[in-house]
């Protein structure tokens, strides 16, 4: 198990990661158009990570073929790139991530496809919003509870329902770190949460069911009633004065 406690010099290694890892995502969000394939983003991250000089950490990482995850609609994650063109009305969720000087990033947007749907709007939202909260919660002597009871609360009070057996994590020199960051809980609960602690938090939300169901190409996870979901992913560090989020411009 890798370190819980990042130094500040592993830290600032990791903002400077994040702070690209946004970079590419905004440039992969203005690819993703109608008629765009989800294989011409892959090639397209493919062409960032070697320009920048870092490498895949999905590629091959427990049998995922490619760089980039492009789940459409009711796929939660996972997704394989494919010779699927995007269409009107579609959400693409963009999640990705790279090592780079030895140390993960990690992140995810979930983007609407030219005019969507009033109910896939305001689930974009109140899934963001729930990231929001959720990071809001992140302060040194809280709870790991406490992430995912904001989250929860904000999500269900909305009408939406939290995609239940997946989570956000730890991460560091190993993509998948401890602990397990819920997306539901009870304030007070849990781990007490101290400074240099680093995080993926990373809510999925669902316009239906909370639970999920794995894809006939056995990498993809999907809503069991095949609603629409969202997903939207900061990796964020823990600070005296409270959370600072990596991946972001």
């Amino acid at each position: 198990m890798s370190n819980l406690i990042k130094s500040s010099v592993e830290i600032e290694e990791m903002a400077v990661g994040g702070r690209l890892l946004a970079i590419f995502l905004e440039k992969l969000s203005k690819e993703a158009k109608i008629g765009v394939t989800t294989e011409k983003l892959n090639l397209f991250t493919e062409e960032l990570f070697k320009e920048a000089n870092v490498k895949s950490n999905f590629k091959n990482y427990g049998g995922f073929p490619a760089a980039l995850c492009a789940s459409v609609n009711e796929v939660v994650v996972h997704q394989p790139p494919s010779s699927y063109a995007l269409k009107e009305g579609d959400i693409l969720t963009l999640d990705l991530g790279f090592i780079r000087h030895g140390f993960h990033t990690d992140a995810a947007i979930t983007i609407p496809i030219g005019k969507i749907s009033p109910l896939a709007q305001n689930l974009l939202l109140v899934t963001k919003e729930s990231l929001r909260k959720g990071i809001q919660a992140a302060f040194p002597g809280n709870h790991l509870g406490d992430i995912g009871y904001e989250i929860q609360r904000h999500v269900e009070k909305q009408g939406l329902t939290i995609v239940r057996d997946l989570c956000g994590h730890g991460i560091g020199r190993d993509l998948h770190e401890f602990p397990n960051v819920l997306n539901r809980g009870s304030s007070g609960e849990g781990m007490i949460l101290r400074a240099g602690m680093v995080f993926c938090i990373e809510p999925m939300v669902s316009l239906g069911s909370p639970e999920i169901v794995l894809g006939q190409d056995k990498l993809s996870y999907l809503t069991a009633d095949r609603s629409l979901s969202a997903h939207f992913e900061h990796m964020i560090v823990i600070e005296e004065n409270g959370p600072r989020i990596l991946s972001k411009l």
